[in-house]
């Protein structure tokens, strides 16, 4: 992977590919670049894709710190500065469509879309005292096994691939517990709501087959959202069912940015 250094911290990122409307790919929380490979491979053709891992993820840097949405955002404007990356189609899986949507509020003039891949960005609501008892046990000395069956029971449906359930079991559990607990606990905390509200830029929401968001309420928020669903698989659509995730990028480019 490529590298660049942001005040003593390593960012790691691969791109590939020209094009006019460049697409910069965020994976979720505690994974990494590889989580966009189908879509960095099929977009290379058509676009500058550029990847990455964020900070405390991957083969990037894992300094001791807090890990919140503004810093990620942060990063990638900054990352986005040095690449020359003009308007980036911002996508996002899970924590990175979050982050993808902290990026519009706080730098309104760096992405031209937003694109987010099963992500909470309008939580339902009655389930964050779920998420507040998790993001507390993720703080103990079992944090690991924790996580493990959080990821088990709430991330995948019976149709997902079992091997590739494995494997996101566990490299998702290798990451350091401070980066774990500190990004979750963010990622509940995070007023996504108003950040929402405040995006300006074509935003396009995909779901799997179990919402994490609000669909009525995040329409209400913000009514030039797109939304769209995909069919037959879990939490990550877009390494299960890529053909139709990327079908729906590249309509929705074609049409709304």
């Amino acid at each position: 992977m490529q590298h660049l250094n942001r005040d003593g911290v390593t960012l790691c990122f691969e791109e590939a590919g020209t094009g006019e409307l460049p697409l910069l790919l965020v994976h979720g929380w505690t994974c990494n670049h590889t989580y966009m490979a189908p879509q960095f491979d099929y977009f290379q053709d058509t676009h500058r894709v550029v990847t990455v891992d964020l900070r405390g993820h991957g083969q990037s840097d894992k300094p001791e710190q807090d890990y919140s949405m503004a810093a990620f955002a942060a990063d990638l404007a900054w990352l986005c500065g040095q690449l020359e990356l003009k308007k980036p189609i911002v996508i996002g899986h899970s924590m990175g469509g979050v982050i993808a949507v902290e990026l519009a509020t706080e730098f309104p003039d760096l992405p031209g879309a937003v694109i987010t891949l099963d992500s909470p960005i309008v939580p339902q609501v009655g389930r964050q005292a779920g998420r507040l008892k998790l993001a507390e046990a993720l703080r103990s000395p079992d944090y690991q096994k924790v996580q493990q069956e959080f990821v088990d029971q709430f991330l995948f449906i019976a149709a997902d691939d079992p091997a590739l359930k494995a494997r996101v079991i566990r490299e998702m559990s290798s990451a350091p517990q401070y980066v774990m607990a500190s990004a979750f606990a963010h990622t509940i905390l995070q007023d996504t709501d108003t950040a929402v509200a405040a995006c300006q830029v074509p935003l396009l929401v995909l779901g799997a087959a179990n919402w994490l968001s609000d669909v009525a309420r995040l329409q209400e928020l913000c009514p030039h959202a797109v939304i769209g669903q995909t069919v037959g698989a879990g939490h990550f659509h877009q390494l299960e069912v890529p053909e139709q995730v990327n079908a729906m990028i590249e309509r929705f480019v074609a049409t709304a940015v």
